[in-house]
């Protein structure tokens, strides 16, 4: 049996920790691998985030000491999987020396640049080169895309890309019969925004009550005069909700932050045999196929024209919708990934 201890930043309400750390857990035991996963800032901490709740001090504390805990046993493991830092605004030399056995780091987002940012400009010269010290001494590198990739490599040559999947079996499909033709959006509070990028668009597309906007998971969000409706996410009816969509949307500004987006909203909607549009940007160019599992748009009319294209066509959302869960079949889902995941570990561990 090979112990491996997963190391992730957030618990599992983040997308980042359920898809690229638990839900391998049950597809690596078959193989004699056994990954236990803690998470340092928990649920608690991520409901202040999304919800604007009071800061879970005791919590945060609680899962700190546990996490030094886990790192004081870290010998009863072969390896490490750290996802994205094992403590914020803590110095790569510190963290460095809390490792003492082989690691893999797992980046599914451009964290590099976060201590580079304006927000943390502050303490850019103490925490700027922070992840590119962790890269360059990592045993293996798991980059959940190109752009990620490409930029580990300037500090580590074993690098891998590892998008993030779904389990394609979970994701069940059935036929819409929406009286209103449904725009979706799935994503969390701090990524919202994105959907004000789109405003003249929705708003065009919304005015006459043809279509509407269900955002599941946004929180409370201001889109004025926009046709809309808010609904929280759960896990358990994630799935159920993407099932109400006529086309899912994933609007990107062109910045090098979204360029590190692995489109993990795309390959769900994708997996629900639902057509998207989707600004191109990053690895939105690769999973979409322009104008056969959906539609790349830059501008507000090509937005405006790939709504109504889709709205005036229901074939054409069966067909592009069927060409969509073919290719997460295919490339994006954890049938796929998973020989490719142990292949990393096994190299790591022996």
């Amino acid at each position: 049996m090979i112990n491996i201890l997963g190391m992730a930043l957030y618990g599992d309400k983040a997308a980042s920790t359920r898809q690229r750390l638990l839900q391998y857990i049950p597809e690596l035991a078959k193989h004699d691998i056994n990954l236990q996963v803690y998470s340092l800032l928990n649920n608690d901490y991520l409901n202040y985030k999304f919800e604007q709740g009071s800061l879970p001090i005791k919590s945060l504390l609680r899962s700190g000491f546990a996490r030094f805990n886990e790192l004081i046993k870290q010998h009863k493991y072969q390896c490490i999987i750290v996802s994205s830092e094992l403590f914020p605004l803590m110095p790569s030399l510190i963290e460095r020396r809390l490792i003492r056995i082989p690691y893999i780091y797992d980046l599914d987002d451009a964290f590099y640049l976060k201590y580079k940012s304006d927000r943390f400009k502050m303490l850019s010269p103490f925490l700027g080169n922070k992840f590119d010290v962790v890269i360059r001494d990592a045993t293996a590198v798991i980059a959940g895309n190109d752009v990620i990739a490409t930029y580990a490599k300037s500090y580590n040559n074993n690098i891998t890309v590892l998008p993030t999947v779904v389990d394609i079996q979970r994701y069940s499909t059935k036929q819409q019969n929406n009286s209103t033709f449904t725009i979706g959006w799935i994503g969390t509070p701090s990524t919202a925004n994105y959907l004000k990028l789109i405003l003249p668009a929705l708003d065009k597309i919304t005015s006459n009550k043809q279509a509407i906007v269900r955002a599941v998971g946004s929180g409370p969000i201001n889109l004025p005069n926009i046709n809309h409706e808010i609904i929280p996410w759960t896990e358990n009816t994630e799935i159920e909700l993407l099932n109400s969509f006529d086309v899912g949307i994933m609007p990107l500004f062109d910045d090098q932050w979204a360029k590190g987006k692995c489109g993990y909203k795309l390959i769900q909607y994708m997996a629900c045999k639902i057509p998207v549009i989707a600004s191109p940007v990053g690895i939105n160019t690769q999973i979409i196929n322009h104008g056969q599992n959906g539609f790349l748009a830059s501008s507000q009319e090509e937005w405006y024209e790939s709504f109504m294209t889709l709205i005036e066509s229901p074939e054409l959302r069966d067909k592009m919708g069927l060409e969509g869960r073919k290719k997460v079949e295919q490339k994006y889902s954890l049938q796929v990934t998973t020989p490719k995941f142990i292949e990393i570990i096994q190299s790591v561990v022996s």
